[in-house]
C-alpha cells in the first residue's frame, strides 16, 4: 500500500472529523497542541520538526509521513481549500475561497448559498484551518488582508487530494440523473403500450401521465434543494 492510499484509508476509517467540524475547531487546536508538546519533550522527535520547519520548497511523497499528511488532511475543508488553490496561480481572496468550499460542501452553487452557509466556512477557515496550513508552510496567509497563496509546499499534497476528490465523488454520487431516467422510461412505457392500444388510454391521456412522471421528479428534486 503506497503513501496515498494509507492516508485516504484513515479518512475513511472514521478519522476525519467532518460530520460537525464547527463544533470541532477546538478540538483539533486541542490536539495540535497537544502534539507540539509531545514534540518538544520527545528527543527523537525534535529532529523531524526541525527538518519541516527547514523543507525546502519542493517537497516530494518520499519526504512526508503518513502522519505529516493525514494531519492536515483529516479535516475536509482543509482538503477543500488545497483543492480550489490547485487552480490557481497567485493570491486569492479568502471570501472566494470560503464561498467555493461552503458550495462544494452544501452540493450547490454559490449563488444558492444561504448568508449563514457562507459564514460558518469563513469563520472556521479564518479562525482554524488557513492558520494551520500557513504555520505549516503549505499556504501564505495574509490575515489582515484577507489574501490566500498556494505555498511551493502545497504541491507535494496534490496527489492525496486528486485521490481524495475522486473517492469523494464516487461515495457522494448525485441520484437525481437516475431518477429522471427512470421517469423518463416510464412515460416512454406508458406512450407506447397507450400508442398500441393495450390499455385504453387515449394519446392526450398517455401524454399527459408521461409528463406527470417527469414533473413529479422535477417538484422533488427542487425541494429537496
Amino acid at each position: 500500500m503506497n503513501l496515498a492510499d494509507a492516508v485516504l484509508d484513515r479518512i475513511s476509517d472514521g478519522d476525519d472529523g467532518d460530520e460537525d467540524e464547527d463544533e470541532d475547531e477546538d478540538g483539533d487546536r486541542g490536539g495540535d497542541e497537544d502534539g507540539e508538546s509531545r514534540t518538544v519533550t520527545e528527543s527523537t522527535a525534535s529532529g523531524d520538526r526541525e527538518e519541516k520547519e527547514m523543507r525546502p520548497d519542493t517537497v516530494t511523497e518520499a519526504d512526508l509521513s503518513t502522519d505529516d499528511v493525514f494531519h492536515v488532511l483529516q479535516t475536509k475543508r482543509r482538503r477543500d481549500v488545497l483543492r480550489y488553490l490547485q487552480d490557481t496561480s497567485g493570491p486569492v481572496r479568502m471570501r472566494d475561497l470560503a464561498e467555493q468550499v461552503a458550495a462544494w460542501e452544501q452540493q450547490t452553487s454559490i449563488e444558492a448559498l444561504s448568508s449563514n452557509e457562507r459564514q460558518r466556512v469563513y469563520i472556521s477557515l479564518y479562525q482554524s484551518h488557513l492558520p494551520k496550513l500557513d504555520e505549516e508552510g503549505i499556504v501564505t496567509y495574509d490575515k489582515d488582508r484577507g489574501i490566500v497563496e498556494r505555498a511551493p509546499l502545497a504541491a507535494a499534497f496534490d496527489p492525496y487530494i486528486d485521490e481524495a476528490i475522486g473517492s469523494e465523488s464516487e461515495e457522494v454520487r448525485d441520484p437525481w440523473p437516475e431518477r429522471y431516467a427512470v421517469a423518463i422510461v416510464a412515460g416512454a412505457v406508458v406512450l407506447t403500450v397507450a400508442g398500441f392500444g393495450l390499455v385504453p388510454l387515449s394519446g392526450i391521456a398517455a401524454g399527459t401521465i408521461a409528463l406527470s412522471f417527469v414533473t413529479a421528479v422535477t417538484v422533488a428534486h427542487a425541494l429537496a434543494r
